[in-house]
């Protein structure tokens, strides 16, 4: 199930369901929507601070909650840090079934992103939040637009050299984000995958939240997990500049104990490119040259 596009000019609402929201910080953002020409609309809650760290989770599930149910918003996005999976259980899966609306985050977001694709069938976004409209790059506002605006997407648009560690063709439905956010979402109530289906997987993490030894391990968690048998291929984003030769070797013992075609990318993630990558839709790799199709 795809959600419509956002029409010129649309509406699109802004929560929090992961940080406590800067006043200042979000002016700032939203001025750069209105410059595009969006209309933003912002959540009951955005600016709370109930816990000290976070609003609470019945709050900031109520903003989320607001967007989805608003007829008028046609854009949900957010940004991450921590805490979305406490709105789990708050989310009105429901209202986004019968009145489905683009969804776009990234980071902390993927347990939100992924777990309404599996509770709705519902195609999510991952790669963008709100504040990098602060500072947009072209290339980052050419993905929206084609993602967002124009729709019917067909390849993916790469930015970056993509240094390929284990070769091949992977088909299969697209899923991932976080490292960490997914791996902790497999065996979890709101997310599930089908053991007759094929999945291709994207992942991404960053050297400031933690070392090679971290993601690895994240990556063991997902190993142990039979949802490995059916991940096809692997595209992992950005880590670091230049790449970890480290990472590189992970990456590349991933490909060859699974053999599946493994890609490391600056394309998305918390670098300086942030691609939009559409969870739930089937799609294909190729690595011989390295193309990323929607089909």
């Amino acid at each position: 199930m795809k959600a419509s596009r956002l029409t010129p000019g649309g509406v699109i609402g802004i929560c929090s369901p992961s940080h406590i929201a800067n006043p200042e910080t979000y002016r700032q953002i939203i001025d750069a929507f209105l410059l595009k020409g969006y209309i933003i609309r912002e959540s009951h809650n955005l600016y709370k601070d109930t816990y000290g760290y976070l609003a609470s989770p019945k709050e900031r599930a109520d903003d989320f909650n607001q967007l989805i149910r608003d007829p008028e918003v046609e854009l949900v996005m957010f940004g991450g840090g921590e805490g979305s999976v406490e709105l789990l259980p708050y989310i009105d899966y429901e209202q986004i079934r019968r009145f489905p609306k683009l969804i776009l985050s990234y980071s902390d977001g993927t347990t939100i992103l992924n777990s309404i694709w599996h509770k709705t069938g519902l195609e999510t976004y991952y790669g963008q939040s709100p504040d990098m409209f602060r500072d947009l790059r072209s290339y980052d506002y050419d993905h929206f637009l084609a993602h967002m605006v124009k729709g019917e997407v067909k390849k993916h648009e790469a930015g970056s050299t993509w240094l390929v560690q284990h070769p091949g063709t992977a088909k299969g439905i697209l899923t991932g984000g976080y490292t960490r956010n997914f791996a902790l979402l497999l065996g979890s109530a709101f997310f599930s995958w089908d053991p007759d289906e094929d999945y291709l997987l994207f992942l991404e993490d960053h050297e400031q939240f933690g070392g090679v030894d971290y993601v690895s391990a994240m990556l063991s968690n997902i190993e142990q997990s039979p949802f490995v048998q059916r991940v096809t291929g692997l595209i992992f984003g950005h880590y670091s500049a230049p790449p970890s030769r480290q990472l590189l070797d992970r990456l590349k013992r991933f490909g060859e104990d699974h053999q599946i075609p493994v890609v490391y990318c600056d394309d998305f993630g918390h670098g300086t490119r942030h691609a939009i990558l559409p969870i739930g839709c089937q799609a294909q790799l190729e690595t011989e040259p390295c193309r990323l199709f929607y089909l």
